[in-house]
């Protein structure tokens, strides 16, 4: 953690700023290790240049940070009183250049910080922040690939009590009871089971569909483990598939290796979409890929990097993201396959090991 607000130090310095609050929930937890979703209430992590930095929190949360950071000072502010009113007790005035994370924070209470610390420059710290986590450390990876193992385990769990009859939601009741069976902290989204056509829509919403024979059933879930996420997806079918869909199985199957196989440091973040997506553009399915071929996964589910063919910059050591093609055919059916990966000082390692082969279940 020192290590890391010696950054910000560093950059404050840089930029010669007179402080920065940090808002994001998920970017207070990386620089202090207190995790927290504080809602409507406001939270941050202040620094003030010259000083040492301080959590500001919702007095509900006072102990549980305490606890979290012995050694920050915490200070906190009740239900019944005006916390920007009670942070600014905190702070000398005036702060002229203040950082703050413009994407977090609403229009309101950015515009209320600048006037309360009589700021004449706001410096957007987003992307600094973002550079900072992209690259993930032994510790992080290492609780990554425990998010990976919950997960992976859990679908191992719940696919022999998969039958024909059951709903979508039923499938979902049990993928997630056994989640918590094994730990987790909870889904890290709104887990996905869909079945036959339905599973064309990428982002659909399991409901009371009933699983027939001769359908695909995709699954795709993840989980929270000590704040870190995991995102997989599985396509099964259940009983016979027809040769269409066989066929549109095989070339996601195939991009999806395409896709591992260009990650290595130093390629073109956009050279991973691009290998992936001629795979099945070439045997005339590209109209119906239509996600990008995958995002960074850590403390969020969808954070930098984001892989698209339009992508800027170059993959580095460190970098943890899923490789997900995907066919969206909605007469039909969908398919998508994914993996988390990550790319090494000399290649990749996919951190997924779920069997990637079409499996039949039910």
């Amino acid at each position: 953690m020192q290590e890391r607000l010696e950054k910000l130090h560093a950059y404050m310095e840089s930029r010669k700023l007179d402080a920065l609050i940090i808002t994001h929930p998920k970017n207070v937890y990386y620089f202090t290790g207190f995790l927290s979703e504080p809602h409507e209430r406001f939270m941050g992590l202040v620094l003030v240049r010259g000083q040492s930095p301080f959590l500001f929190v919702p007095l509900l949360d006072g102990e549980k940070a305490r606890v979290a950071c012995p050694g920050i000072p915490i200070y906190t502010y009740n239900d019944s009183q005006d916390a920007l009113t009670v942070l600014q007790q905190l702070l000398p005035t005036p702060l002229s250049h203040l950082g703050v994370e413009k994407n977090h924070l609403t229009a309101k209470t950015y515009e209320a910080l600048i006037s309360m610390v009589h700021a004449t420059e706001a410096v957007d710290v987003g992307e600094l922040l973002c550079s900072i986590r992209v690259a993930k450390d032994e510790t992080e990876i290492a609780t990554i690939k425990r998010a990976i193992w919950v997960m992976e385990e859990s679908l191992r769990r719940t696919l022999p009590l998969i039958s024909v009859g059951m709903t979508e939601l039923d499938v979902v009741a049990e993928l997630e009871y056994q989640m918590k069976k094994l730990k987790a902290q909870g889904p890290s989204f709104s887990t996905i089971v869909l079945v036959g056509e339905r599973a064309a829509l990428p982002h659909g919403d399991p409901g009371d569909r009933v699983i027939q024979a001769g359908e695909v059933l995709l699954i795709d879930a993840g989980v929270y483990v000590d704040g870190y996420v995991s995102d997989l997806t599985r396509t099964f079918v259940v009983g016979q598939l027809g040769a269409e869909l066989l066929d549109m199985y095989d070339m996601v199957l195939q991009a999806n290796l395409a896709g591992i196989q260009a990650v290595r440091p130093g390629t073109p973040i956009a050279d991973v979409d691009l290998a992936a997506r001629a795979v099945i553009a070439d045997r005339g399915y590209g109209e119906f890929f239509i996600n990008r071929v995958g995002h960074g996964i850590g403390l969020e589910l969808h954070e930098a990097p984001y892989v698209h063919s339009q992508a800027a910059g170059e993959l580095i050591p460190g970098m943890v993201f899923t490789i997900e093609p995907g066919i969206y055919n909605t007469k039909i059916g969908g398919i998508r396959i994914e993996d988390n990966v990550l790319v090494t000082k000399d290649g990749v390692e996919v951190l997924t090991s779920f069997p990637k082969e079409l499996q039949i279940i039910g």
